[in-house]
């Protein structure tokens, strides 16, 4: 081999590497400008209570849809009913830190067989945009932003990155087996297909919004992960095992309630 064929080859070699470092540059610049889009629209559900605790329980995650006044969350983060006798209503929580403004919210539609829920609110917060509803393969890479342990030192939105797994039946119902309605019967007969994901979820990211890393666009709605050994493990012992509703489902919510999206 000649001086200059040798020199050639480490030319190439060179250029591919930095045009390879460039576009991975670049990858990782556009997710995380994805990720700040998205978080903007992320917001903490919660409870307000003022005879029971000061300031609000976070009870899960939501995200903003529409025209900015529609939240979408899980229905078992919204599924306890309020006592009419004394002061409490879910709130909807935006903000980082101790930065945040609560928004009285009003439950306009639910849909338990998915475990979806629509709540609107007064102020308009910067809303997120829905896939087109078409089911991803597995092996593609998707996201989710949300509040995994909740607020105990303050509003901090944490963001996952993972694989879509699998597309799977959902046969496990949301909510407890003695609370099983009629619907959710007749779903486990013929279970809903859902994303099986390869990515650590905790409770509190019930209602993440689960979206596409490039786009930023809606792709489905995380509400639960796999536990072998009881609640306490999905904290300290995690499978890295979650479960997503197609956005899908959001759509029809959407739909029914004229929501645009």
């Amino acid at each position: 081999m000649s001086y200059f064929s040798h020199y050639s080859n480490v030319m190439l070699i060179f250029i591919f590497l930095t045009f390879s470092s460039i576009i991975n540059a670049k990858t990782t610049s556009s997710f995380v400008n994805v990720v700040s889009e998205v978080t903007d629209s992320v917001v903490a559900i919660g409870m307000y209570r003022p005879l029971e605790s000061d300031g609000n329980q976070v009870l899960g995650t939501g995200f903003v849809m529409g025209d900015g006044k529609w939240v979408v969350t899980n229905y078992h983060v919204v599924s306890k009913i309020l006592d009419p006798q004394i002061v409490q209503h879910y709130v909807v929580i935006h903000g980082q830190g101790r930065e945040i403004i609560a928004q009285k919210a009003e439950i306009i539609d639910i849909d338990p067989v998915h475990d979806l829920a629509l709540l609107k609110i007064d102020s308009k917060l910067k809303p997120l945009k829905a896939g087109n509803g078409t089911l991803l393969k597995p092996g593609n890479e998707v996201a989710f932003t949300g509040f995994p342990l909740g607020a105990a030192i303050g509003l901090y939105p944490a963001t996952h990155k993972g694989l879509i797994s699998a597309i799977t039946p959902d046969a496990i119902p949301a909510r407890n087996a003695d609370q099983l309605t009629v619907s959710m019967l007749k779903r486990l007969k013929k279970p809903e297909l859902v994303y099986q994901l390869d990515a650590t979820a905790f409770p509190g990211n019930s209602g993440s919004p689960l979206y596409n890393i490039e786009t930023g666009r809606v792709i489905g709605v995380i509400n639960k992960v796999f536990v072998s050994q009881g609640k306490e493990a999905a904290l300290s012992s995690p499978s890295g095992i979650s479960y997503a509703i197609p956005v899908k489902h959001v759509i029809e919510i959407l739909n029914k309630n004229n929501v645009l999206y």
